[in-house]
């Protein structure tokens, strides 16, 4: 990993270092050639996955393909040197006026707002993953999904491997993940599409992520449930760069990948944030023998393990926290059970 801070001064110095591109990404993006077309690239992790890739290798083409309907963001990574297209990956027509390029990273998908608008939903992550994989079938596809496409697992052991069969345990929104997965895989096994599906739990960013969320409760001196007591976690920029170095390691057909960091308590957690901030955390419940979580043992073989330790992430998230730092307000919902978000 690049040198590292002990804290960050703004926004602007957050996404500096969270885009720097490792040297093993570097290495290994030179054996996939070729442009790199970003599906989604709006969304929370986009914007900077976009820049890492451009800065990995600043002679290819990067290209951001969204609706845009953030102010300025079209703007902004123009600036750093990214191609934007805007387009409404639900439309064919707009589908087939893309480029066609050797690299696809898909990020698009919906998951807040599902409750209660099910069925746009079921079309943002099954109906366009179809879409996508049939018109880009003679590309590599680096799609993201999500651990919660897994049944819970026994909060004791490793969590759930890649054997694992994904069968949601509840909730629209997981199930319609699971469907996104399928789309992926029948066009891969129908038309010889090499990729993965990145199964990531819980990117961390100062601005968002569970750590942010528990820095807030603590904080602002608010109940935090521990029923779900564990999760993995990881660094945004290392998620990034994993993601980015899956280009490197399609298979054919398609085949998942899990994304994250080792196993964190959510009651240690938030017991070590309140003594950074300096505040007792209002602990409420006992935690649930089961949770989401996923055992990366193949993400660590093939990338190695991350290069951000909990300490760290929990040391950045309390500064920024106590200094005010931006929030993007969008709550992971970690502590959710019963999958409506």
């Amino acid at each position: 990993m690049p040198n590292l801070p002990d804290r960050f001064d703004d926004v602007r110095h957050l996404e500096e270092v969270m885009t720097q591109p490792s040297e093993a990404l570097q290495r290994e993006l030179a054996r996939v050639p070729g442009d790199i077309m970003i599906l989604g690239v709006g969304g929370k992790m986009g914007p900077t996955l976009a820049r890492m890739a451009k800065r990995a290798d600043p002679s290819r083409r990067v290209i951001g393909v969204a609706r845009f309907s953030q102010a300025g963001l079209r703007e902004e990574l123009q600036q750093h040197g990214i191609v934007c297209i805007e387009a409404d990956l639900l439309s064919r027509e707009q589908l087939q006026k893309l480029p066609d390029v050797p690299n696809i990273v898909f990020m698009a998908g919906r998951k807040f707002g599902s409750t209660g608008s099910e069925w746009l939903t079921w079309a943002m992550n099954a109906h366009v993953p179809a879409l996508v994989a049939e018109r880009f079938a003679a590309s590599r596809i680096v799609a993201f999904s999500t651990a919660c496409v897994y049944p819970f697992v026994a909060t004791s052991g490793n969590g759930a491997g890649e054997d694992v069969p994904p069968t949601a345990p509840s909730g629209e929104y997981a199930n319609s993940c699971v469907a996104r997965e399928r789309m992926f895989e029948h066009f891969s096994h129908e038309l010889d599409t090499a990729g993965r599906l990145i199964r990531l739990s819980y990117a961390i960013d100062m601005r968002y992520g569970v750590l942010h969320d528990v820095a807030q409760k603590v904080r602002r001196r608010e109940p935090i449930d521990l029923a779900m007591g564990h999760a993995n976690v990881i660094w945004q920029g290392e998620a990034n760069d994993w993601a980015l170095r899956a280009l490197a390691h399609c298979d054919t057909p398609t085949s998942p990948l899990n994304v994250s960091g080792p196993k964190i308590s959510i009651r240690d957690v938030a017991t070590r944030l309140g003594e950074r901030l300096g505040v007792a955390p209002v602990l409420t419940g006992q935690e649930a023998p089961t949770a989401w979580l996923v055992d990366c043992a193949e993400a660590f073989r093939l990338f190695g393990p991350p290069q951000v330790s909990l300490d760290r992430m929990l040391d950045w998230t309390a500064d920024w926290v106590q200094r005010g730092g931006d929030s993007l307000g969008k709550p992971t919902h970690y502590e959710a059970r019963d999958g409506k978000y």
